[in-house]
């Protein structure tokens, strides 16, 4: 990927050393302080601010080159949101009915117009589930609702309401909010929709998502490190 290639010549550091700090932040229970001390004992300098806006940076790129080569999914959703501490943000997250995540979106709202374009966001990739399995959110409801007007009774996507049905996202939650309990607050949404986003890349690498051909029999924290390579 070019622009990632570019974004990292600029960087002073070596690559490597980038690529293990952003890995070791995203994927562990490490403030940007705890990385800038580790660095340190093994006699790199790296300032702690340097690092956050090196994460802030390639998020975005190494998320966007994940997205090339991730593996297909099924057709049976589980969807629900889960809150952000502090003030009342929003994420909304899709995983199939094996485990691997679809998608996931931070938002401020949480209305049926934010649904709508959580679920266009999720279809944009793998395409249309056959089953979606949802809490009972009105706005999810009206937002598959929507995304069901004018198909065909064969192209109708079903649309189940249990919360029982939906104990497999919510354990898979858990991975997500540990992380999150653990970092102090953001300082802006959009930071914390771009670190939200890194968590969720090195969540997907552990569960087996990242389908690259140099990346057979590799560790997540390979397949990470061959992410920025």
């Amino acid at each position: 990927m070019q622009p990632l290639r570019k974004a990292f010549k600029r960087l002073h550091c070596p690559v490597d050393i980038i690529a293990q700090c952003v890995h070791w932040y995203l994927a562990y229970a490490l403030s940007l302080s705890n990385l800038e001390e580790m660095m340190a004992e093994r006699g790199i300098v790296v300032d702690h601010s340097t690092l956050h806006r090196r994460v802030i940076r390639l998020v975005p790129l190494l998320d966007k080159a994940f997205r090339r080569h991730k593996r297909t999914i099924g057709r049976r959703w589980r969807i629900t949101y889960i809150i952000i501490k502090g003030q009342w943000k929003y994420l909304y997250r899709a995983v199939d009915t094996d485990g691997p995540t679809i998608d996931f979106l931070l938002t401020a709202e949480r209305d049926t117009a934010v649904a709508l374009c959580f679920f266009r966001k999720a279809i944009r990739q793998p395409g249309e589930p056959e089953v979606v399995t949802i809490d009972k959110s009105g706005a999810s409801t009206a937002a598959l609702v929507t995304v069901n007007d004018n198909k065909s009774e064969e192209e109708v996507i079903t649309i189940r309401q249990n919360k029982y049905l939906n104990s497999l996202i919510e354990q898979d939650h858990r991975n997500i909010k540990r992380r999150i309990r653990l970092m102090p607050g953001f300082k802006s949404f959009r930071r914390a929709q771009t670190i939200q986003a890194g968590i969720e890349l090195l969540h997907m690498i552990r569960k087996g998502q990242y389908q690259h051909p140099a990346g057979d029999g590799m560790s997540p924290a390979e397949q990470s490190y061959l992410l920025a390579a």
